[in-house]
């Protein structure tokens, strides 16, 4: 995974080496401020993760109340702040 990562990051630096206007009108394509090209690619990165969920053992969850609740609370409550103090 490392690797792949560093070979985009390379791949995205020469191809905008290469073709600067490209780059620049795609950084343009914006809706609320949301830069298209990049939330795509966010999408196609978590599609990999979203299908190995099993719905079929939803049903547990109820199991596992608490820790859904904690996993909620820091991903809605704490992980915001904690990015924003970060970035």
């Amino acid at each position: 995974m490392s690797l792949w990562v560093i070979t985009c990051i390379l791949a995205g630096i020469a191809f905008g080496k290469i073709s600067p206007a490209v780059v620049q009108m795609l950084g343009n394509w914006e809706i609320a401020q949301v830069n298209l090209p990049v939330g795509i690619l966010i999408w196609i990165m978590i599609i990999p993760m979203l299908i190995r969920v099993d719905l079929k053992e939803i049903h547990h969850m109820r199991e596992f109340w608490r820790g859904s609740l904690i996993t909620l609370g820091i991903n809605w409550l704490i992980k915001p702040f904690s990015m924003t103090f970060l970035g």
